[in-house]
């Protein structure tokens, strides 16, 4: 067994230790690892923190993106990754998400199809379960607000049409856009994705409120319920 001294970054140089590298070079000269480090603060009295990181990146093929897939308790499956770190991982790749779905979104003034599919793309990348959101516009076409209202299993999810409409209601939303992802890759709309479809719509008109579409992503692309005269 190694001891912890030297294991501890603590007792590296300076432009090693990854804090102090971030701050002194800026966070693009670090390593995926280092950076991962960062967030792990420490590591255990056989690995650094570092090494700790680079056992994560292994498990996940050394791919962000499928580290972002990772569950809680997967990534615990790394010795020296308890919950509170596998925690502060499973935030900060959401952070990250939402940073690039925001961007994508710069203009929270809906015109398109298209800008909406990027946005959900981005967001719901990592998903491997349909997660059901919608988005709640104002009489511009801007985003109020966006809101997941269910998560459903791997073949599909349920989404409560009452839930909705008073979530719109407290948003003073005038129109909706519906938005789920098929992990499965289709983008072709099930029969129930149609009757849960015409159901929210028939419960928003009662309202004054529309349902501008309804979108589903996929890694493939999209559909739009709106651009394919559904609605």
């Amino acid at each position: 067994m190694l001891h912890p001294e030297k294991t501890s970054i603590k007792n590296w140089s300076a432009d090693d230790r990854p804090r102090e590298k971030l701050r002194d070079k800026g966070p693009e000269n670090l390593s995926n690892s280092e950076l991962i480090a960062i967030l792990l603060h420490n590591g255990t009295r056989e690995k650094s923190a570092v090494e700790l990181a680079k056992d994560l990146l292994q498990l996940a093929q050394n791919h962000l993106g499928e580290l972002g897939r990772l569950s809680i308790k997967e990534l615990m499956k790394i010795k020296g990754i308890g919950e509170a770190k596998a925690i502060t991982i499973t935030a900060a790749l959401e952070l990250g998400r939402r940073r690039q779905a925001n961007n994508i979104l710069e203009k929270p003034v809906v015109t398109d199809s298209t800008s909406v599919a990027r946005y959900l793309q981005a967001r719901l990348k990592d998903q491997n379960k349909e997660v059901f959101m919608v988005l709640f516009l104002n009489r511009a076409n801007k985003i109020n607000h966006t809101e997941i209202i269910s998560h459903g299993g791997i073949t599909g999810t349920v989404a409560d049409p009452r839930i909705i409409i008073k979530r719109a209601l407290e948003e003073n939303a005038v129109s909706l856009i519906l938005c789920h992802n098929h992990p499965s890759g289709s983008l072709k709309p099930s029969r129930a994705d149609e009757i849960l479809t015409q159901q929210i719509k028939e419960a928003a008109r009662f309202f004054d409120i529309r349902v501008a579409d309804h979108v589903i992503v996929s890694e493939a692309g999209y559909f739009s319920f709106a651009d394919e005269g559904r609605l």
